[in-house]
Parts: structure tokens; C-alpha cells; sequence
């Protein structure tokens, strides 16, 4: 199956993903790509340890897992895809990691980050990203929840400064 959901959320594998999205997304395997949650620390433990034992987590920096993901193993899984940012969305993605559907979920604020809506702020390095995300064929959502309805992110963009 491969993956079933690629999102973004500073959060990366917390209550919200556990209770709405695997559900949502039947996924059996979570897997987190980001350079600071691949090293050993107590976040990364409490993490791991939050997610019930029927689901696979695995957790790496972004080359690790752009390798890992192309294993015929875990293609056979149902993976739920979690970045902490753009920048990690696109350098996966330019590193072969196929999504076509990319989920903003939350994007916390920052300095130069613009709030575009109660969990979505974005800076002008965040937009030049998901631009070229998009010119890479993905498509760009914002959505909390699984019961919220998807709104294309160029929406919220629109009232940007710059």
C-alpha cells in the first residue's frame, strides 16, 4: 500500500494522529522523518512509547528514512508520513519519497512566521517550499482533522504581506 498520509505537524506523533488520523487512515505504521527526533532523547522515547504495540513506528532522519522508505517491506504497509517542516517535506521528496498529497496540519509560529490560521504559520522560506512541492506534482491541503474540510493552501496564502 505504501504511504497512506503524508503530513506535516511540528508535533510530530502525538494524541491527534493516534485518535483522528490512524483511524481515519486504517495506517498500521507510523514513520517520523526528522534529523533531531532520529538521535536518542526522552522526547523521542515518550514518542515511541505513546503509540499501542499493533502500530510499526519508525523514526529517522530524512536520508534514512527516503532510503528505509523504499524498502519492498514497507511498501506493504499502510504509513503514516510525519514531517516536522516544509524543508523536510521537500528534501524527502527530492530524495524520492512519492506522495502525491501532502497534509498541513499543524505549523507552529515562529519568528517572520504569518499565522494563516489557528495552527498554520508559515514564513516566505515555508511558501518557496510548498511552491516547489507543488511544482513537483504534490498536492497541498490544510487539515486539522479528518472531519475538517480540506482547504488548498494557496487560500491561506492569499493574504500573506509580500
Amino acid at each position: 500500500m505504501g504511504i497512506v498520509l503524508a503530513r506535516i505537524d511540528n508535533r510530530l506523533i502525538h494524541g491527534q494522529v493516534l485518535e483522528a488520523w490512524i483511524p481515519f487512515t486504517h495506517a498500521n505504521c507510523i514513520v517520523v522523518a526528522n534529523d533531531e527526533l532520529a538521535r536518542p532523547s526522552l522526547r523521542r522515547a515518550m514518542m515511541e512509547a505513546s503509540v499501542p504495540r499493533s502500530i510499526k513506528v519508525i523514526i529517522g532522519d530524512v536520508e534514512d528514512i527516503s532510503l528505509r522508505l523504499r524498502d519492498p517491506a514497507l511498501a506493504k504497509e499502510r504509513v503514516l508520513l510525519l514531517f516536522a517542516s516544509s524543508a523536510d517535506a521537500l528534501r524527502a521528496h527530492r530524495r524520492g519519497v512519492v506522495f502525491k498529497e501532502l497534509n498541513l496540519g499543524n505549523m507552529h509560529e515562529g519568528q517572520g512566521k504569518y499565522q494563516l490560521s489557528c495552527t498554520i504559520h508559515l514564513d516566505e522560506e515555508d511558501v518557496k517550499n510548498l511552491i516547489f512541492l507543488e511544482q513537483e506534482g504534490v498536492e497541498i491541503v490544510s487539515r486539522c482533522i479528518p472531519a475538517d474540510r480540506g482547504q488548498h493552501w494557496k487560500k491561506l496564502v492569499r493574504n500573506m504581506p509580500g
